[in-house]
């Protein structure tokens, strides 16, 4: 079988049937049979002798890597690699996918562009080591104003530098037309990084050799990321900051799935329960699929807070005063006036607000209680992800002890003292803390979850002092798993 392809795979006796329409890359629930075959194949050549050198295992070096299942004009199969960005520092290697850039243009701005960040490095490093160790005054004025202005140009250089190198950038899609990259953005600035994942090299190469798109795959190999989020031989959908723009222009005129709309799920109409309620404020309990407050989306207008306006049209502020996840269920403290909302804030944030969760793990927990401590930050390219960052991340913390085994799986109490976005289901996933994700979790599980599977992530107690009464709130709402 030969289709003009790097690396045709041989199929099985009873292949897969091909899709009848190619499957969003933003869905890792969406990764077809046959893009997971391609897939098995190039994790099979990643553990071969061909790619020890690159020394995918050691820390810091693993890498997405991707494979298109496509077809020739005689509609035999085959696939296609790629990797994300550079590779043991090559741009290139033979029987890989190319980066999309035009490479002459690239090297007209990199190379001495390159040049001109070293010699501002250069005369940086000589103000510093020139400049007295004790300087005091006007002198120490004097060397920090010019470290500032030194540093200003450099930033203001790198821009220039960095338009002019994703102006090398071109895009084709099904139909054959062409856009730039910085067109595909604007009137955003795109994201550093953007056209170099594995997915818009796929499809360009694709493009390129007059083959058809059919599925689609990304995983990572190697050393788990810096970030302790990604890990070995597990699929991921493609990263909406940096893609999503590109491959929905890419993929124009290929008869293909939407990416998924997380949200837009219906819930029936008597959510959110109540379970407390008195003159100032109530505690409802928010069922698995509904948002906290809108989405951007206009199709995503129905929330807890929509329909909280709608039960009492009279109540001022923000209703909700603090959120869940979309895809956690549990206890949410409602005001019914700004002045209750702005008291219920404050407790908050003196953390004398205590929340209870109750999650099932994927994974035995070592360890019976501890405590976690991961700043996190958003991933700016993939939202609404978040990382562990330990250098830009906001303090994090987690209480959590253990309160049930069964079948592999740990169900554990969470008690967070912080609230960062997804802070639980951050904390539980991360090799530095539970290295056990949320069961169900479609962002950081090591599994995408069944259409019907939800996540197991509940917030199951709140209490607090009543802000207007003195008196001591305590609710509670069992977990529905």
């Amino acid at each position: 079988m030969t289709i003009g392809v790097p690396h045709p795979f041989a199929l099985p006796a009873s292949p897969p049937a091909r899709p009848r329409r190619f499957p969003t890359p933003f869905d890792r629930r969406a990764v077809h049979p046959l893009a997971q075959q391609a897939a098995a194949a190039l994790m099979d050549t990643l553990q071969g002798p061909s790619a020890h050198a690159w020394q995918l295992h050691e820390p810091g070096h693993g890498k997405m890597f991707g494979v298109l299942v496509v077809a020739g004009p005689d509609g035999a199969l085959g696939y296609l690699r790629a990797f994300s960005g550079m590779l043991h520092g090559q741009w290139e290697w033979p029987g890989w996918a190319p980066p999309t850039f035009d490479a002459a243009q690239r090297d007209l701005v990199w190379i001495p562009g390159e040049a001109e960040m070293r010699g501002v490095a250069a005369e940086r490093a000589a103000l510093l080591a020139t400049g007295p160790s004790d300087a005091t005054g006007a002198e120490s004025a004097r060397l920090t104003a010019a470290l500032a202005a030194l540093d200003a140009r450099r930033t203001a250089r790198s821009r220039v530098l960095l338009a002019q190198i994703q102006d090398s950038y071109r895009f084709t899609n099904a139909r054959g037309e062409v856009r730039a990259l910085r067109d595909l953005f604007a009137p955003a600035e795109p994201p550093a990084g953007a056209g170099d994942c594995a997915a818009p090299k796929l499809l360009a190469q694709a493009f390129r050799l007059g083959l058809t798109p059919v599925a689609l795959a990304e995983f990572w190999w190697g050393a788990p990321s810096a970030t302790g989020d990604r890990r070995a031989g597990v699929f991921y959908a493609a990263c909406r900051g940096k893609c999503l723009p590109i491959l929905t222009h890419m993929l124009d005129g290929l008869p293909a799935d939407p990416p998924p709309l997380f949200g837009a799920a219906a819930i029936s109409v008597d959510e959110p329960r109540t379970v407390y309620e008195d003159d100032h404020l109530l505690v409802v309990d928010k069922p698995s699929g509904l948002l906290t407050v809108p989405g951007r989306s206009a199709v995503l207008q129905d929330c807890v807070v929509s329909r909280l306006r709608a039960r009492y049209p009279a109540a001022t502020g923000p209703l909700v005063v603090h959120r869940l996840d979309l895809d956690t269920s549990g206890l949410l403290l409602v005001a019914k006036s700004l002045d209750v909302a702005k008291a219920l804030q404050r407790l908050f944030s003196l953390r004398e607000i205590t929340k209870h969760y109750v999650a099932w793990l994927d994974g035995e927990v070592a360890g019976e209680r501890g405590h976690i401590a991961l700043p996190l930050r958003p991933d700016i390219d993939d939202r609404p992800r978040n990382i562990h960052d330990p250098v830009h991340g906001k303090p994090a913390h987690t209480e959590w002890r253990v309160v049930a085994r069964a079948d592999g799986r740990t169900r554990v109490q969470f008690t967070p003292h912080t609230g960062r976005s997804h802070q639980l289901r951050v904390h539980a996933a991360h090799p530095d803390g539970l290295d056990a994700p949320i069961v169900g979790d479609r962002l950081y599980g090591r599994t995408p979850p069944d259409d019907d599977e939800r996540l197991l992530l509940h917030a199951e107690r709140l209490a607090f002092v009543h802000p207007v009464t003195g008196n001591r709130v305590h609710v509670e709402a069992p977990a529905p798993f």
